[in-house]
């Protein structure tokens, strides 16, 4: 995942159908992503939780190399919103369909 864009295609692969709600995964250092139901878009859109990480930390809690609860817990990943439910949401990217 090289791109913001090719990072959205693989997390409406994992997404879609799976998420409930919305989930905004914002990147410093790549761009944002707005999550629902339907998939992931690159958008500045605001949602009801919200994941801030470098793509480094995404990338690895994708390809299953960083587990999200610890990522949270080491302050790689910050969680704006309700925590049970980011946690959710990291297993959900954490794991093929």
């Amino acid at each position: 995942m090289t791109d913001l864009a090719t990072f959205a295609d693989a997390v409406t692969a994992r997404a879609k159908g799976r998420i409930k709600g919305t989930v905004r995964l914002e990147m410093p250092d790549m761009g944002n992503l707005f999550v629902d139901e339907t998939g992931a878009v690159i958008s500045e859109e605001e949602a009801e939780i919200t994941l801030t990480a470098n793509s480094q930390v995404f990338r690895d809690i994708f390809e299953g190399n960083q587990n999200p609860a610890a990522a949270f817990m080491t302050r790689k990943l910050k969680v704006d919103g309700n925590p049970m439910r980011a946690l959710k949401i990291g297993e959900i990217l954490s794991t093929e369909p």
